[in-house]
């Protein structure tokens, strides 16, 4: 019991470091990564021999530009489908506030929004984390804290929305890219992420309506925010 909890927390650290824009390599963890995740009962397509050969941060670097562009939108909670930008901020509210219960801050060298998912994804790290502990140490009603939490937090945010992440990914990179959407190795990421977290799902008893991509919207934009200040959106000289 204890060490599957750890093993999880481990998967959690990884995909939290994975989808954040690189300035290290992550590919070192890969193998113990996809090793965890076999343990656990999960086979995954993604193997380290396809993507660790000759390949560096740059490599990585290119590769996350591919699958997110310039914004990474994708990669926020918030982005999909809510009605309004007032929702958006009671979401992300609700949000920190999981986030301060367990003493969890966002900051750092690479800060992000709170509803960014490697962000979402480290949060899960800590409670895993924190569950392991309190079982360690007997500190059963703890544990059972921690566990519901993640329950909570995977209902509420993580879980309903890690597959709308992945579809979307996939859509943009099949539109852009083609016959070789395939390729991008993020795609491959997200598609294990979502397995991972459809799993997490069925192991904590959690269950949730999903929604389907054709039916969500980008949230509506704010027209008082403009990007005409911003060098990205000037045309090449």
């Amino acid at each position: 019991m204890i060490e599957q909890t750890i093993q999880r927390a481990q998967v959690y650290y990884f995909l939290s470091h994975a989808f954040l824009y690189p300035q290290t390599s992550w590919l070192e963890q890969l193998p113990d990564a996809l090793r965890i995740l076999r343990e656990l009962g999960m086979h995954n397509e993604l193997t380290a021999a396809n993507v660790i050969d000759d390949h560096d941060l740059a490599y990585l670097q290119l590769q996350h530009r591919l699958a997110f562009g310039l914004t990474g939108s994708q990669c926020y909670e918030t982005e999909f489908g809510l009605p309004h930008e007032f929702r958006q901020s009671q979401e992300l509210a609700d949000i920190a506030g999981f986030y301060q219960a367990f003493g969890f801050r966002v900051g750092g060298q690479q800060r992000e929004r709170p509803d960014h998912l490697a962000t979402e994804m480290e949060f899960m790290y800590l409670l895993a984390l924190k569950e392991a502990y309190a079982l360690e140490n007997g500190l059963v009603e703890q544990a059972e804290v921690c566990q519901q939490a993640q329950r909570s937090f995977l209902r509420d945010h993580l879980g309903r929305w890690v597959h709308l992440f992945y579809a979307s990914l996939r859509n943009s990179s099949q539109t852009r890219l083609g016959e070789h959407a395939n390729e991008v190795l993020y795609l491959e990421l997200a598609q294990l992420a979502q397995e991972f977290i459809a799993a997490e799902l069925q192991r904590l008893g959690v269950q949730l309506e999903k929604d389907s991509l054709p039916e969500m919207k980008p949230t509506p934009f704010n027209p008082d925010f403009s990007c005409a200040g911003c060098a990205v959106a000037e045309p090449a000289q």
